[in-house]
């Protein structure tokens, strides 16, 4: 049996849900810090929530372009284990941070490998997500998933842009990433997650890697 894909789920706010989706076997709950996302969560709710977890399951805070004592102020109060940068933040910024850092990186056909080049050995992931213009993350979108072999990246890769229950088997078939993360794709509205699509995800999820990088029908 080859590895086991761990599964993120993005954008949560409410403690009854992450109670679901934790028991429901994810392996990360990511909180928005960002206050333009429709799914920004109030620091003393994430502090609440976190408290909560149970062991082996991570809390991440996503951030955009936000000053690194925020980071780290929010890290320590809400008891972070890991941090999501979806700015323009430089590898120096990253290997500042004091948990674990994952690198959003925006993916479409202008990506350059030597922009995911100057992060290695600064990040402990990259998080591979849909390029658009006006976001900077959430599209909901998938994209060409070819593109990765391009870029190339020297860390492991955490698949994020319009995953659903339906095409996560392919995704993880053609890319074997390390992780996948859903937030669009398992909701019922902004921030509300939908149990059902949640275990429907995790069930495809082990699937494709019972197949073990097989190409699904």
């Amino acid at each position: 049996m080859g590895a086991r894909t761990r599964i993120k789920v993005c954008g949560m706010r409410e403690m009854a849900e992450v109670a679901e989706v934790v028991a429901a076997g994810v392996d990360a709950v990511g909180f928005i810090f960002a206050e333009q996302s429709p799914r920004n969560i109030d620091p003393e709710q994430a502090r609440e929530i976190v408290k909560s977890l149970p062991p082996f399951v991570d809390a991440v805070g996503v951030f955009v372009d936000e000053q690194a004592e925020v980071v780290e102020e929010l890290v320590q109060y809400c008891g972070l284990t890991m941090v999501q940068l979806h700015g323009t933040e430089s590898p120096e910024y990253c290997s500042d941070i004091s948990c674990r850092v994952m690198k959003a990186m925006r993916v479409g056909p202008a990506t350059m490998a030597d922009e995911l080049a100057v992060y290695a050995g600064h990040v402990n992931a990259f998080l591979l997500d849909t390029f658009h213009e006006k976001m900077a993350g959430g599209t909901g979108q998938v994209f060409d998933w070819r593109l990765i072999e391009k870029i190339n990246p020297q860390a492991p890769i955490v698949l994020a842009g319009g995953l659903t229950p339906a095409n996560v088997g392919a995704a993880i078939a053609q890319v074997r990433p390390f992780a996948v993360d859903f937030n669009s794709g398992v909701e019922v509205g902004p921030g509300s997650k939908d149990l059902g699509k949640v275990r429907e995800a995790i069930a495809q999820v082990a699937a494709a890697d019972a197949l073990g990088g097989q190409a699904l029908a």
